[in-house]
């Protein structure tokens, strides 16, 4: 069998250093926005490029929390319209509900599944107030083009970044969360920088937004039973803090082997049955997940079950037609309904080895 995405074999290789700074943890007994967090968020800050970074308890409230921000700032405020990708994971949408704000659903590139300049220019109205751009699957967005769109029309813009840790751009040579006026990390632990449990951050160069998420991620506190507005509980855990900074010095490392893995698929599988994903050769793709298009879905996945190998799919529902979004279901969206009809991710990550490429293109050669 070869596995979707190895967890136990990614974070074996780091498991005396797990161990030396569980037990460090265990010792210092600081649970809660203890000294990890704050060399955490120092360190992923300076490596986004950013001036904060403030860790969260995952991906959705990071999101949810830069957008409550917002409007406890004054730049947003109940009822404002952010375009956000129709083609994404639920949270994203979720995130601008939670805020009290209203989404307004825009269409992808066919070719890159990200938001389409084309759908965000038609889309634009007085009443929108701030894009979320996804980049999604590990690839960038359509980056410089919407930051020069959020300019040109004094829109706030913000990166759901939560599957692209690492990705950059020649755009003023930039990372992937200082690209937008703030940007939300997910660190679940089968993404490029994941945890060993749920985790979180929001980076920014904005110190208003920074000392309101600040207050919002802490009950609305900086002083222990002083509470200055109404807030949340949504903490990086200190422990998942400390195994996050022993990853984080190899995730370039890794986003290069995932990267040596999708240009081999790309130069080696030929099957006219399937189209493979957009990919320029740069290093504005991450390859969170490999994710290829058949027009059988159902029968390609028998395929593969058959030959032992493990897939996913980044999402079989999209997020218009899920029930807890039925207040969008009128919509017709036909790119994203197509997309999320023929896509199937095949396996990535920085810890398969070559025989094992070498069989994923074998078999789906022989499709």
């Amino acid at each position: 069998m070869i596995k979707f995405l190895d967890l136990y074999k990614i974070n074996n290789r780091f498991r005396k250093k797990l161990e030396t700074a569980f037990s460090k943890s265990l010792d210092i007994s600081n649970y809660i926005l203890g000294s990890n967090v704050l060399k955490f968020e120092n360190e992923f800050a300076q490596y986004c490029g950013t001036s904060y970074c403030l860790g969260t308890a995952n991906g959705l409230d990071a999101l949810t929390l830069i957008l409550k921000g917002y409007v406890q700032t004054g730049k947003l405020k109940k009822g404002d319209k952010v375009i956000v990708p129709a083609n994404t994971f639920i949270a994203t949408i979720l995130s601008v509900l939670h805020a009290e704000l209203e989404p307004v659903l825009v269409e992808p590139n066919p070719d890159t599944y990200n938001l389409s300049l084309k759908h965000v220019k038609k889309a634009l109205t007085v009443n929108v107030k701030a894009i979320i751009m996804v980049h999604l699957y590990g690839q960038l967005a359509d980056v410089e083009q919407l930051i020069q769109l959020s300019k040109d029309n004094n829109l706030l813009l913000i990166e759901d970044a939560a599957q692209a840790h690492g990705a950059k751009v020649k755009y003023q040579n930039l990372r992937a969360g200082n690209m937008g006026d703030a940007a939300a990390f997910s660190f679940y632990p089968s993404k490029n920088l994941g945890a060993l449990g749920d985790g979180g951050a929001v980076t920014t160069n904005d110190s208003e937004l920074f000392e309101a998420i600040s207050l919002l991620r802490n009950y609305g506190s900086t002083e222990k039973y002083k509470n200055e507005i109404i807030g949340y509980n949504s903490r990086l855990d200190d422990l998942q803090a400390a195994f996050l900074s022993i990853k984080l010095k190899y995730l370039d490392t890794d986003n290069e082997k995932r990267r040596a893995v999708a240009k081999q698929y790309l130069e080696d599988i030929c099957n006219p049955k399937l189209k493979l994903p957009f990919y320029d050769g740069l290093h504005n793709h991450v390859f969170y997940a490999f994710v290829i298009e058949v027009e059988d879905r159902l029968d390609f996945i028998k395929f593969l079950d058959k030959h032992n190998i493990e897939w996913l799919i980044h999402y079989p529902i999209a997020p218009h037609k899920q029930n807890a979004l039925h207040r969008f279901s009128h919509l017709k969206l036909p790119i994203t309904e197509q997309i999320q009809e023929r896509i199937i991710s095949l396996p990535i990550s920085p810890v398969m080895t070559d025989q094992q490429i070498k069989t994923v293109i074998e078999v789906i050669n022989s499709y």
